[in-house]
């Protein structure tokens, strides 16, 4: 099974008293982001998948999560 790593998929710890509009701003930005990433996953065809040597199963945990879970 591969490990897909990507900074979009990680989480992120703001120093929220510090600039609350800014890291609330940034974790927005982030789910959406993974949102997006989750569902261009599930669109990928057998042959996407095969393309980089992986299939369905190895990024089907991933595609599963809800957006804010890293």
């Amino acid at each position: 099974m591969s490990i897909c790593t990507n900074d979009l998929m990680t989480n992120h710890h703001h120093d929220f008293f510090a600039h609350p509009l800014t890291s609330i701003a940034d974790v927005l930005h982030t789910w959406r982001q993974r949102y997006q990433r989750r569902v261009e996953l599930t669109q990928l065809s057998d042959k996407d998948f095969h393309d980089v040597g992986a299939s369905w199963s190895d990024f089907a945990c991933e595609a599963n999560k809800p957006f804010w879970q890293a």
